[in-house]
């Protein structure tokens, strides 16, 4: 689970480095950082809900 929710992680912070890169290259004329940070939020929300899961079943013990 750990190495799952790292992997989820390191891919939320590259797609939010590739929004802030078209953000700057783009100069605000393309669609693609939107959808750079359309799929941080999808894959925000999904590590979320997997982590709630996974404590609601007791994969996971908070604190």
């Amino acid at each position: 689970m750990k190495i799952f929710a790292i992997l989820l992680l390191l891919i939320i912070l590259y797609s939010l480095g590739s929004a802030l890169y078209y953000m700057l290259k783009d100069n605000g004329q393309g669609t693609r950082m939107v959808k750079s940070l359309t799929i941080r939020i999808a894959l925000s929300l999904v590590l979320f809900v997997v982590m709630m899961i996974a404590t609601y079943i007791n994969y996971i013990h908070p604190g």
